[in-house]
């Protein structure tokens, strides 16, 4: 049986994980309210130190209830990374890197009552390092898995708004069921359904909320003033925030039929681990 009373799919999907406070975070919520969701995606590309996956947190954030994790240009930042992507099977790398790259870039996940999803996870370009055009790639791998399940999804890490725009209308009207924006990390106020699908400009981050994008404040404040390079760190404080986003989708339509942001402010949850 799905988690709604009127056979509604209900999916959750938490904005990039930002060091510890973001992995503390999403724990914390999920030990709470992980009965009422079908399936749980979050971005982890910054969840290991504010760049990257460690395997361990890879194997943490699954034990915390994660069915599928997505993830962005900073993926690679954690060397241990290429030791086991391969054999992570909740984990997507972006779709649009080179054939031959390591990882894959979309998977269909089983869940209950032989319900399946499909998710992709791509990168956008404007403003960012050069990679494949999205537009023909994601085309056909968008009518590949709707010939396999209805309900595909997708995560769009990119910085232009309009960029974002633009791909989920091209996305809305091949099928996909819902389009969440990464990369950003501040939650936008334009979650709405587009031909049927899902859709937020960015679904915001998870982390300390007294932080620039979850980033401690001087480092960010050095690096914008003196334009030396120096490296970011995560930022503590007594404060975290949730962003998320909440999709009901019609299992045997693919259609999204309810979206609800989610933001919550909450206090500091205990750490679980020395690293940051």
């Amino acid at each position: 049986m799905l988690k709604s009373d009127d056979n509604i799919l209900k999916v959750l999907f938490f904005g990039d994980l930002v060091g510890r406070p973001g992995r503390n975070v999403i724990k914390d919520f999920l030990e709470k309210n992980k009965q009422n969701y079908d399936f749980i995606i979050a971005n982890v590309e910054n969840a290991s130190h504010g760049f990257g996956l460690t395997e361990k947190n890879y194997n943490e954030l699954s034990e915390y209830g994660l069915n599928c994790m997505t993830s962005g240009n900073h993926i690679w930042d954690k060397k241990e990374i290429f030791n086991y992507i391969d054999n992570a099977d909740k984990l997507i790398r972006p779709f649009n890197y080179p054939e031959n790259t390591q990882g894959s870039g979309s998977r269909v996940f089983e869940i209950q009552n032989g319900i399946k999803i499909g998710v992709i996870n791509v990168l956008g370009r404007v403003f960012m390092a050069p990679i494949e055009s999205q537009w023909t790639l994601v085309r056909d791998e968008i009518k590949r898995l709707k010939e396999i399940t209805p309900i595909v999804i997708l995560d769009f890490h990119a910085e232009a708004t309009a960029e974002k725009i633009c791909f989920a209308r091209f996305c809305s009207e091949l099928g996909l069921s819902a389009f969440f924006g990464t990369h950003t990390h501040v939650q936008t106020a334009d979650e709405q359904i587009v031909n049927n699908m899902g859709y937020i400009t960015d679904a915001g981050f998870c982390g300390t909320k007294d932080s620039v994008i979850g980033m401690d404040y001087k480092t960010s404040l050095n690096r914008f003033t003196t334009v030396i390079p120096e490296r970011y760190d995560v930022a503590d404080g007594n404060v975290v925030q949730t962003n998320a986003v909440e999709v009901e989708i019609n299992p045997i339509s693919g259609h999204t039929v309810a979206i609800k942001r989610v933001f919550l402010l909450s206090d500091k949850v205990k750490e679980a681990d020395n690293e940051k």
